[in-house]
């Protein structure tokens, strides 16, 4: 299935029922909203029993998109009330048969030059940029903890017994705990969206070597799932592949920085996002006081119009370097880079998958 397109975006989503669970329930779910200024993206891998599972992740992909559309203010905050607007759905259900129940949720919202993720649980996004691979978010599971504690290596992890378990989930407590950052976009862009049926199986290595191949999102997507069935296919498979064709102009709002905290409390979150707009309060200041002394003191004003311009100008570099800080922090080092040519249809890779 391929989503529409936007003038300067192409998706497309696979998910599938793991090798190793063929006639059983699909626990996962995708979306792909097509939107005026870019696009919202998300993957969610319910949890709970496979009906109870299935249920989770459609009522929050189902929350979320119907909250974003109906969300008023700046981008970040609608997307982070449409993340507790999502947890809120699955924890409501959860009664009855459907004690238990939760689901994973990361989200990905396009909005012009600009992504902004939200995520909870363990399904993972990825940035393919120049040849190099960029894990943008961290499992919030037991075993990734101890990989992060330097207790566990990737590998141990990938085949630990308790790798499946999730330390954070909707539909666990009334407010949602999450990661909530942003980056700047460029043209050849290539992000990953998928469930942990995939990352788990295919290594980032593998998964470069993948996403490099100059094929659309529908080839791609496609390639991914049957590399972890060839791999086993253990559990439920998603992949949602979204190309960035253009440039595009960022959005005037500050983006978002990534906490190094981890996953952090919904209403923390909306608070600081609130408070970030202090900055176009600002502006607006700046530009008041300027065109007030103008008038107050016409003699004066070429001056005084010279250093209100000063000003803002000064406030608006300031914004724009803050946020190439912040995307450089979101981009630490490559999970994983491209040295040689990338694998064509007829290598080592394709065949042993085969």
């Amino acid at each position: 299935m391929r989503a529409p397109a936007t003038p300067s975006l192409t998706s497309g989503l696979l998910t599938d029922v793991g090798r190793q669970r063929q006639g059983g329930v699909n626990q996962d779910a995708a979306l792909a909203l097509d939107l005026p200024t870019g696009g919202l993206y998300a993957v969610a891998d319910g949890m709970g029993g496979h009906a109870a599972g299935e249920l989770a992740a459609n009522l929050a992909l189902d929350a979320l998109s119907q909250q974003y559309l109906d969300g008023r203010g700046a981008p970040p905050v609608r997307l982070a009330e449409a993340v507790q607007s999502a947890n809120v759905a699955v924890l409501r259900h959860a009664v009855g048969e459907y004690v238990g129940m939760g689901t994973t949720l990361l989200a990905a919202l396009i909005d012009r030059g600009a992504a902004l993720i939200a995520h909870v649980g363990d399904s993972r996004a990825y940035l393919l940029r120049g040849g190099e691979l960029h894990r943008l978010t961290e499992d919030h599971s037991w075993v990734a903890e101890q990989v992060r504690l330097g207790h566990m290596t990737e590998a141990e992890a990938r085949d630990h017994q308790w790798r499946s378990v999730v330390s954070n989930a909707l539909g666990g407590e009334e407010r949602v705990r999450l990661e909530l950052f942003g980056l700047p976009l460029r043209a050849g862009d290539r992000l990953l969206l998928c469930s942990d049926g995939l990352s788990s199986v295919v290594t980032d290595q593998e998964l470069l070597l993948l996403l490099s191949r100059p094929l659309e999102p529908e080839a791609t997507v496609r390639m991914l799932v049957n590399a972890a069935n060839d791999g086993g296919g253990p559990d439920n498979i998603t992949a949602l592949i979204i190309d960035v064709h253009r440039d595009t102009p960022a959005p005037r709002y500050a983006l978002p920085p990534r906490r190094e905290d981890g996953p952090t409390y919904v209403d923390v979150l909306l608070s600081t996002q609130r408070g970030s707009s202090l900055l176009t309060y600002l502006l607006l200041m700046v530009a008041y006081f300027t065109l007030l002394g103008i008038m107050l003191v016409p003699e004066r004003r070429a001056l005084i119009g010279l250093l209100g311009t000063a000003a803002l100008v000064g406030l608006l570099v300031w914004q724009r370097t803050q946020a190439a800080r912040r995307s450089h922090d979101v981009l630490k080092s490559p999970s994983a880079a491209l040295t040689t040519t990338p694998t064509q249809p007829d290598s080592p890779l394709s065949s042993s998958r085969r």
